[in-house]
């Protein structure tokens, strides 16, 4: 019986790291164990920032009476397309802005 090495999945695994790596300096971009490690540091990094800006975002809700999850379910409902990073820019930076998305987020619900 022939030995089965699955080489179709193998590469194209492969090449889903190799294409989130695209674009990073040097082998980190074309060496598969290097652009492995350092995709992974990418998205443990990404998601530590990604709590950053929902602790952020969490305690300018709390000033304007909402919680978190009620104020994204109201942008959900008005279909208010910003991502977190901006939300937690506006919370720190344009309180007034982020207190203006609050209420017709608290008004949609």
């Amino acid at each position: 019986m022939s030995r089965v090495r699955n080489v179709v999945a193998s590469r194209r695994r492969r090449n889903k790291i190799l294409a989130r790596a695209s674009g990073f300096y040097g082998s980190r971009g074309t060496l598969i164990r290097t652009a492995r490690d350092t995709v992974h540091r990418a998205d443990a990094y990404s998601f530590a920032h990604r709590r950053l800006w929902i602790i952020r975002i969490n305690a300018a809700c709390r000033e304007n009476g909402l919680s978190y999850s009620k104020f994204i379910n109201g942008l959900s409902k008005l279909e208010i397309a910003i991502d977190r990073k901006i939300l937690a820019e506006l919370a720190v930076n344009d309180p007034g802005a982020f207190t203006a998305i609050a209420e017709k987020a608290s008004a949609a619900l």
